[in-house]
């Protein structure tokens, strides 16, 4: 079945392993969540819970969400997201979930909010090559030819200058190394998505083998 929880991305430091080795490790401190709603076939027209991260301030909180916060005796949430797969029978509205859902050697995908690079041309945005920087060539970071002349027009898809980062992305199967309950933090090999201080969702790896 499927587990998931939000938590503030805090940086990155290293444990070491049984044999020494230095594993290089995310720290993400998965606050209490909340069990806002459970929602059914039968209602909604699929299974899913709906859970709730870090309290808002409540002059920035519409009725709405004052009034659904309060069907689950909690204070309106800032992060809220939805978690598929899951068995309904295991949660009840009001439930905290805590860190302890994962365990060490757990394989989990890791969702955020990718860093905002604002607008940036081909070469960094792209990884495209750059033209010699000497001898009168005219043409170093420039992004290219703009295809045929026949079309009379640039197809859509052409990697060209914009806007970079700040985009939806997921890293998965990375292994959970360590979870400290006390402290509510779960330790994922690798890098995961976001600034420090950004909200994340650790769930079950969806093509774990």
């Amino acid at each position: 079945m499927t587990k998931g929880i939000l938590g503030k991305k805090l940086g990155m430091t290293q444990v070491f392993g049984p044999n020494g080795t230095a594993i290089a490790v995310t720290v993400i401190e998965a606050g209490s969540n909340v069990v806002l709603q459970k929602k059914d076939v039968e209602n909604d027209g699929y299974e899913a819970i709906q859970i709730g991260f870090e309290d808002k301030k409540e002059q920035r909180a519409n009725k709405p969400e004052k009034g659904h916060a309060a069907k689950a005796n909690t204070a309106p949430k800032r992060f809220v997201r939805e978690i598929r797969g899951v068995n309904l029978a295991d949660f009840e509205v009001g439930q905290e979930l805590k860190a302890d859902i994962f365990a060490e050697g757990d394989i989990v995908d890791v969702a955020g909010v990718s860093k905002g690079k604002g607008f940036q041309g081909s070469i960094k945005r792209h990884n495209q090559s750059r033209g010699p920087m000497a001898h009168g060539s005219r043409y170093h970071r420039r992004p290219g030819s703009m295809g045929a002349v026949a079309p009379n027009r640039v197809f859509k898809g052409k990697p060209l200058p914009g806007q970079m980062g700040g985009d939806n992305v997921s890293i998965q199967n990375l292994e959970v190394i360590k979870v400290d309950a006390d402290r509510n933090l779960i330790l994922v090999k690798g890098s995961v998505p976001g600034p420090k201080n950004g909200c994340v969702l650790v769930s079950t790896a969806v093509k774990s083998k």
